[in-house]
């Protein structure tokens, strides 16, 4: 298994070989265009739902955070008249935080306790669905015909 900051770069990565698979969180704010933007090379095959790690609000020492990095997804979850700073993951909002570049984050439990932060708030675990997509073996001009047919 191999963890890439976004699902594109996952795809970008991964070899058309039909032998790798990438995993999705179902709520990923782009998943719809990833999947309908590559029907020629990904399949999705299966899905499972788990509990994530508590979702947290999280911060470096405030009691109220006035910035707050967040994955697109769980933004929600940030009280109104906070500014919100988007980042590609709940791991990377941690890390924001912990080096200082925002106040706050919303993040898992797990990540703010491995960053030192303070948990300001606990929402709990959330049922999370994940989907599972199988990276097809593409015939490489059979791609480049779609390519140049999508620039028409």
């Amino acid at each position: 298994m191999t963890l890439h900051s976004s699902i594109e770069s996952a795809l970008d990565a991964v070899p058309d070989d039909g032998q790798h698979a990438l995993v999705a969180c179902a709520v990923y704010p782009a998943l719809h265009t990833l999947v309908f933007s590559n029907l020629h090379r990904l399949h999705m095959v299966d899905s499972f739902v788990m509990p994530t790690h508590n979702m947290v609000l999280a911060s470096n020492g405030a009691a109220r955070p006035a910035t707050v990095a967040s994955h697109p997804a769980p933004t929600r979850l940030i009280p109104a008249g906070t500014e919100i700073r988007e980042v590609l993951s709940n791991s990377q909002a941690a890390i924001d935080c912990a080096e200082g570049r925002v106040e706050g984050c919303i993040t898992t439990i797990v990540a703010a306790e491995n960053h030192g932060l303070r948990v300001v708030r606990d929402f709990g675990a959330v049922p999370m669905v994940f989907t599972v997509h199988q990276v097809l073996a593409v015939d490489v001009e059979s791609d480049r015909l779609v390519a140049a047919g999508a620039a028409l």
